[in-house]
């Protein structure tokens, strides 16, 4: 599917399924492959946001789907929507994009911030995927579930959130080997981003404050460093993921 790779695929009655496509990363990626000319299915979970995109569309042609991948009716009811849509072509592409962040000392997290990280980033994306595998096999089609540089190494005040990737990691690692004999390929996206570092001689007094002990205040719960390099626009690594789907093979 996308352009700088020497395999092109053609948009010709493919589909595709982007969920989180409300904003940033998954909204970019989903009017880039609706300009490619693809069948986009965008996950929003508010009407607002299905009428942004709808008005946005490059071709006219994208499609809002609503959806929370917290909610099994939700999931349900948009896979019927996408199975009967797709008229027996099967699904080319799944996005599993949707996710939020809860950043905060882990002493902090109360266990249902932590079951909300996890339903949203990892559970929510399971379900997505077995909702609609039916699909995905009869297109021999790709899975991309969107990670991080958190699965690989983390971060203090990131950790709930970095227990979600490292956890999606090992299950699409076990999802790609069970997949592969019916040709459907499974990819983690982006495999790795720069690790966020302080600027030379500068320390945010954030970071000086966390490592004074507990926190006093439980405002100072959620205050994190803000070590943060510039990152590239939303429109740029929209496309560098749709990259990543067309890229996606069989190994």
């Amino acid at each position: 599917m996308v352009l700088a790779h020497p395999r092109q695929h053609s948009p010709n009655d493919r589909s595709v399924v982007i969920t989180g496509a409300s904003s940033g990363l998954g909204r970019e990626c989903a009017l880039h492959l609706d300009r490619l000319g693809f069948r986009v299915f965008a996950g929003v979970r508010r009407t607002e946001d299905a009428e942004a995109l709808t008005a946005a569309s490059p071709s006219g042609q994208l499609r809002p789907l609503m959806l929370d991948v917290t909610c099994e009716d939700s999931i349900r009811d948009a896979a019927a929507q996408v199975a009967h849509e797709t008229c027996g072509t099967g699904l080319w592409g799944l996005v599993n994009n949707a996710g939020i962040c809860v950043s905060a000392s882990l002493e902090c997290v109360r266990s249902e911030q932590l079951r909300r990280q996890l339903e949203t980033n990892l559970v929510g994306h399971f379900a997505m995927t077995r909702a609609l595998l039916p699909l995905s096999r009869k297109a021999k089609g790709r899975i991309i579930n969107v990670s991080s540089g958190l699965g690989r190494i983390t971060s203090p005040y990131l950790g709930a959130y970095a227990s979600s990737q490292f956890a999606k990691e090992g299950l699409s690692d076990a999802l790609r080997r069970e997949l592969r004999p019916f040709g459907v390929a499974v990819v983690v996206s982006p495999r790795r981003s720069p690790t966020p570092s302080p600027r030379a001689g500068r320390r945010p007094a954030t970071a000086s404050a966390a490592t004074r002990g507990p926190p006093v205040c439980w405002r100072d719960c959620f205050r994190m460093p803000c070590w943060k390099r510039p990152s590239a626009p939303s429109s740029r690594r929209g496309t560098s993921l749709a990259v990543s789907l067309g890229s996606a093979e069989l190994d």
